[in-house]
């Protein structure tokens, strides 16, 4: 089972053997056939607009770029000119927050369609994927129940199993692009924080927010990732382009001791562990080391000191008097925010720093490249056990748990496919990389997936898709 590669399919776009229109359009049926609701607005006459623009250039000799026809799901986090945007709450967001950020703009430039905007969770809260405002995606790997698609860019994943989006944007703050690609069984990258502006974005931490992708493939990820990040000012280290990454054999990947593996299900770690031994027989080296430090880092991302009080506040400067109208599963969780004090929100600054630096210093010295985990410790839920919000509470921090650590420590992340658990639902294998090594993470994840195979290749297709 293969697709065509999103280098493959602008390449075939500019050179005139393919038009963008015909990949538009079959978006367009894809979207109209499925069932799963990735979508809170899918602008058929608007791609195909955009489509035809890049059909003109290359009838006129002019190349419309690396992207060249790729189409493009957003999530309804982001403004796009002449679509609205609700960021998941009852209300329409005022006009201005329709302005178009660095993200949107860049793939603009480099000749991609943007089909429409996904769903998110509420003010992008939450990690389960649950939005009873504007509607919940369909996970599509369960034929049965309604599972959590994660969150909180919950359409992203979903879209792409549509086949209406080669390429989904969401955010990641804790886990937002990493969580529902683990669920869906996709690829989500999360970037050093910092290293893309977040401009055009509806801002849910200041501090810990970035903009990111969900592909099918580590190979789309990297390559989307490169020409984009050209435009952000950045150039690939001369190491990670080519053949010189293409083995996995010298790569040395540490698992922690202590966290994530002994307190995922049985059943989870036991399928993350198993794809990591592939690698392993290729040559990688597995080594268990110890990593106090990103324990740490997660328990006080989930404690709540650093992302609700800069929620509450974003909250209150750029959408005053909304506090109201948030569903409980978010407006509940806020209520705390005002209890963390000046003190304790310049200490856990501090603390991440200091924790960051000591993570840093421990990889170096053990000579490992890369940190793995599981991705998520639990199989995504059917939304029937998430009706008291209690249980969506406890389900919440599960989901958010194996990811906070890298977001809080400023990391670099990548969840690949990894298998399927025993609900037949996917199992994400994280893998955390040096802040700043975001190209070779990719290169990695590319090696990796190389052992592992893609995930049409290792997880089938989806039974709500198939």
């Amino acid at each position: 089972m293969t697709r065509p590669s999103i280098a493959d399919i602008a390449a075939e776009v500019r050179s005139g053997a393919v038009s963008a229109q015909s990949i538009v359009e079959d978006a367009v049926r894809r979207h109209e056939a499925g069932t799963l609701g990735a979508y809170i607005v899918f602008d058929a006459d608007g791609a195909r607009r955009q489509a035809a623009e890049v059909d003109r250039a290359v009838s006129r000799g002019r190349d419309p770029g690396p992207l060249a026809g790729v189409t493009v799901s957003v999530k309804d986090l982001y403004g796009v000119e002449g679509l609205p945007i609700w960021a998941g709450t009852k209300r329409e967001l005022p006009v201005e927050w329709r302005r178009e950020g660095f993200l949107v703009r860049a793939l603009r430039r480099l000749g991609a369609v943007i089909v429409g905007k996904t769903h998110t969770v509420e003010l992008a809260f939450g990690g389960v994927g649950l939005n009873p405002n504007t509607g919940t995606p369909v996970n599509p790997w369960d034929d049965r129940a309604h599972r959590a698609p994660g969150g909180s860019s919950s359409g992203a994943g979903v879209s792409l199993w549509e086949g209406s989006a080669r390429i989904a944007l969401g955010s990641d703050t804790g886990g937002s692009v990493r969580i529902p690609a683990a669920a869906t069984g996709v690829v989500g990258h999360r970037q050093t924080t910092g290293r893309w502006p977040t401009t055009g974005v509806v801002p849910l931490s200041t501090t810990l927010d970035t903009v990111g992708l969900l592909t099918h493939t580590a190979e789309d990820s990297r390559y989307a990732f490169a020409v984009i990040d050209r435009l952000a000012g950045h150039r690939p280290p001369a190491e990670t382009e080519g053949p010189r990454v293409s083995g996995i054999a010298g790569l040395r990947i540490g698992i922690p001791r202590r966290g994530l593996w002994q307190e995922s299900d049985a059943g989870i770690a036991g399928v993350a562990r198993d794809a990591l031994a592939e690698p392993e027989g290729g040559g990688a080296q597995i080594l268990e080391i110890d990593a106090p430090e990103l324990r740490e880092a997660g328990e006080r991302y989930l404690a709540g000191e650093l992302v609700q009080p800069e929620r509450a506040e974003s909250l209150e400067r750029h959408l005053p008097g909304w506090t109201s109208i948030l569903d409980p599963t978010v407006g509940k969780r806020l209520e705390s925010a005002r209890a963390v004090s000046a003190v304790d929100y310049v200490a856990i600054l501090r603390l991440r720093r200091r924790l960051s630096a000591r993570l840093h210093a421990r990889m170096e010295a053990d000579k490992v490249e890369l940190l793995a985990t599981p991705t998520l410790p639990i199989t995504p839920p059917p939304l029937s056990a998430l009706s008291e919000l209690d249980a969506y509470r406890a389900v919440n921090r599960d989901m958010l748990y194996g990811t906070g650590p890298a977001s809080m420590l400023d990391m670099c992340a990548v969840s690949l496919p990894a298998g399927l658990d025993d609900h037949g639902m996917p199992v994400g294998l994280q893998l955390i990389g040096r802040t700043g090594t975001d190209h070779r993470l990719l290169a990695r994840a590319v090696a990796a997936e190389a052992v592992l195979g893609t995930n049409l290749e290792r997880l089938g297709v989806p039974p709500r898709v198939a």
